[in-house]
C-alpha cells in the first residue's frame, strides 16, 4: 500500500492542513492498555479521500493538530468500534468529533449484528477478507514491520466503502434520524466515563446503605488518584471486590484491615494506612454528605417477565432487520420490567420507553404485558419457530 509516514510534530501540522478540506476523515488507533491507568495511543492510521496515512503517535509529541481537524475542520470522521477513539480525542481536545461515524453502531441500524466485527462486516458488506495476525502486537516497539503497518492501514482502507453502503441502507430504511440520536447519546455517555467517577457502576453495591456507600465512593476516588499517579490499573491499586468489603466492615485500624483474606495479598502494605484513613473519613461524614441509596428491584417475577420482553424483542428486531444487541441490553429490559411492575424510584421513564426505541418498539411490550399479543410456536422446523400474534379477544384483566 502506498501511504505516508509521518513521524514528527511538523510533518503532522503539515498532513493537517493538507487533509483541511477534505470531505471525510476515516481513522482508527492501535493502543496498549495492559497494566496502565489509561491506554496509551502508539499509533493512529487514517484513509483521505487523498490516500493512507500512517501517524506515529509515540514519535509525534503534540497530536493536536489532528484532533482540531476532526473536531473543527473535517464534516465526517469515520470509524469503526470508536470508544477509545472518542476517548482520545476527548480526552485531548475537550470537544466531540464535528459529525461522528461509527460503522459498528451505524451497520446495526442496518440490520447488521451488534456489535460487528470490522472483518466481519467488511466481508458480508464488501466481499473481501482481512488477514489477522497482529491483535499480540505491542505497538509501543520500534522500528515497526512493513506487515504491522499493512495490518494497521487495512483497518482503514475500507472504512469509507462501508459507510457509503451503510449509510444508503440506513436512509432507505428510514432509520437515518434513529441512528444520529443514538450516536448523539452514546458520545454523551462517554463524555459521563471521561468526566465522572463511575463509583455506582461496581457490581454488588445494590444493598449496602448509605454509609457504605459513602466509603465506597471515597475508595473509588481514592483508587483513581493513586492509579492516575502511578500510570496502574485502577483495580489493581484495589479490588473492586476488597472496596465492597472494605465498606461492608467500616473498619479503618491497620491491624484490623490487615485481617480481611486477601487485602495483604492483594494490596501493597504501602497503601493500608492511606485506605484506612479514606475509611475512617467516610465514616465520620454527616449524613447530608452521604450518597443517595441505590434502588434495587429483588422481585423474582422482574426475571421472567424480563424473559418474556426479551424474546418478544428478539422477535421484532429479527422481523424489523434490526440488531437486538442495539436495541436493548439485558438489564435494559430489566429495568423496564421493573417499572412497568412499579418497582422503580423516580420519574424518568426507562430508556426502552425514550427516543428512537420507543418509535421503534411501538406500544409492543404494552401489548405483550397486557395479553393483546402472545408467543407461540408455529412451525418447529421453520427458521423462526416462534412468532408474535396479536389476539382478537381482550384478557379477562381488560374487561373488568
Amino acid at each position: 500500500m502506498n501511504f505516508e509516514h509521518i513521524v514528527d510534530n511538523h510533518q503532522l501540522a503539515k498532513f493537517c492542513r493538507a487533509v483541511a478540506g477534505c470531505e471525510y476523515v476515516a481513522f482508527d488507533t492501535e493502543f496498549v492498555s495492559e497494566n496502565r491507568f489509561r491506554p496509551q495511543l502508539c499509533l493512529l492510521q487514517v484513509a483521505t479521500p487523498q490516500g493512507l496515512a500512517i501517524i506515529d503517535a509515540i514519535a509525534v509529541t503534540e497530536m493536536g493538530p489532528f484532533w482540531d481537524l476532526i473536531c473543527r475542520q473535517v464534516p465526517v470522521c469515520i470509524t469503526h468500534a470508536a470508544r477509545e477513539e472518542f476517548l482520545f480525542c476527548f480526552r485531548e481536545a475537550k470537544a466531540r468529533p464535528r459529525q461522528l461515524v461509527d460503522l459498528q453502531i451505524l451497520a446495526a441500524f442496518a440490520g447488521y449484528e451488534y456489535p460487528a466485527a470490522y472483518s466481519s462486516l467488511v466481508n458480508q458488506i464488501l466481499g473481501e477478507r482481512i488477514a489477522k495476525g497482529e491483535t499480540r502486537t505491542d505497538w509501543r516497539q520500534r522500528p515497526l514491520s512493513k506487515k504491522q503497518i499493512h495490518y494497521a492501514l487495512q483497518d482503514v482502507q475500507h472504512l469509507f466503502p462501508m459507510y457509503q453502503a451503510l449509510g444508503e441502507r440506513v436512509t432507505k430504511l428510514g432509520r437515518k434520524d434513529w441512528y444520529l440520536e443514538e450516536i448523539d447519546e452514546w458520545q454523551r455517555r462517554l463524555e459521563e466515563v471521561a468526566t465522572e467517577p463511575q463509583w455506582q457502576r461496581l457490581p454488588g453495591i445494590s444493598k449496602l446503605s448509605r454509609r457504605e456507600l459513602a466509603v465506597v465512593r471515597e475508595l473509588y476516588l481514592w483508587r483513581e488518584q493513586v492509579a492516575e499517579s502511578r500510570e496502574r490499573t485502577p483495580r489493581r491499586v484495589l479490588p473492586d471486590d476488597l472496596i465492597i468489603e472494605l465498606a461492608k466492615r467500616g473498619e479503618h485500624q491497620p491491624a484490623r484491615l490487615t485481617a480481611i483474606r486477601g487485602l495483604s495479598q492483594r494490596v501493597s502494605g504501602r497503601l493500608i494506612p492511606e485506605i484506612g484513613e479514606v475509611v475512617a473519613r467516610a465514616m465520620s461524614l454527616p449524613d447530608s454528605g452521604l450518597p443517595q441509596k441505590i434502588a434495587s428491584s429483588p422481585n423474582p417475577n422482574i426475571g421472567i417477565l424480563g424473559q418474556f420482553l426479551t424474546t418478544s424483542l428478539n422477535l421484532v428486531c429479527n422481523e424489523r432487520q434490526i440488531s437486538p444487541g442495539l436495541v436493548a441490553t439485558t438489564q435494559d429490559i430489566r429495568n423496564l420490567a421493573a417499572w412497568k411492575m412499579g418497582l422503580l424510584e423516580g420519574d424518568e421513564e426507562p430508556l426502552l420507553m425514550q427516543g428512537w426505541r420507543r418509535e421503534f418498539l411501538a406500544d409492543l411490550f404494552d401489548d405483550v404485558i397486557n395479553g393483546r399479543v402472545a408467543l407461540r410456536v408455529m412451525n418447529p422446523r421453520a427458521p423462526s419457530p416462534v412468532q408474535l400474534v396479536r389476539l382478537d379477544s381482550p384478557t379477562k384483566d381488560e374487561t373488568k
